[in-house]
């Protein structure tokens, strides 16, 4: 328990502190310092899932970092580098959120029900709305609805906008959900003790 929770604050702590860093280096913008990237929603499930247990977080929180946060690890999109603040927070709530999905359901066996994937996949899409809405308001580009990344990622494989934010959203985050629950359900079909 005290595992979990220390994880939880250090996710919460790194993600607070990215924003505060924004605001005390008086580089704070709306159009790029709002929560509204679907890593901020992330980690605060994380965070919340490790604090409660509660299943639809568990699965929410496992099903996002084992798609978005692992890319983000990946193929980061990130403009600061070692020994930044902001690499600091960036690999800390993203990584964070990885060691957290695999702490919850591989470790304490946690199990992720079909239906997970529907719920992830309806829960970005709504988020996306939210953070569509703050682009169109700010003239941000919260969740890449607006431009690609700057530096490499999936999307870069996808065609132009607006094509790949339709590819995204009707071909690669169900690919990749559903693939993230294929993993825990083999490694608990193959797991020989019983699930808590």
């Amino acid at each position: 328990m005290w595992l979990r929770r220390a994880l939880a604050l250090t996710i919460l702590t790194a993600w607070a502190g990215e924003y505060l860093a924004d605001v005390v280096l008086g580089i704070w913008s709306v159009r790029y310092d709002l929560p509204l990237q679907l890593t901020d929603a992330m980690s605060l499930v994380s965070a919340f899932a490790l604090w409660t247990q509660i299943s639809w977080a568990i699965e929410l929180a496992y099903l996002w970092a084992m798609t978005a946060s692992l890319q983000a690890v990946l193929t980061p999109d990130l403009a600061y580098a070692f020994p930044s603040v902001f690499y600091f927070t960036y690999y800390t709530y993203h990584c964070g959120a990885i060691v957290a999905a695999c702490l919850l359901v591989f470790g304490e066996r946690r199990r992720i029900a079909p239906r997970g994937v529907a719920r992830a996949y309806l829960a970005a899409l709504a988020w996306a709305c939210v953070a569509g809405a703050g682009d169109l308001l700010t003239g941000g580009n919260y969740m890449y609805l607006r431009a690609k990344p700057e530096h490499v990622s999936l999307l870069n494989a996808m065609g132009a906008w607006p094509w790949y934010v339709l590819e995204t959203a009707l071909v690669l985050a169900p690919a990749l959900l559903w693939l993230a629950w294929a993993v825990a359900a083999v490694a608990q079909r193959l797991d020989p003790a019983p699930a808590p």
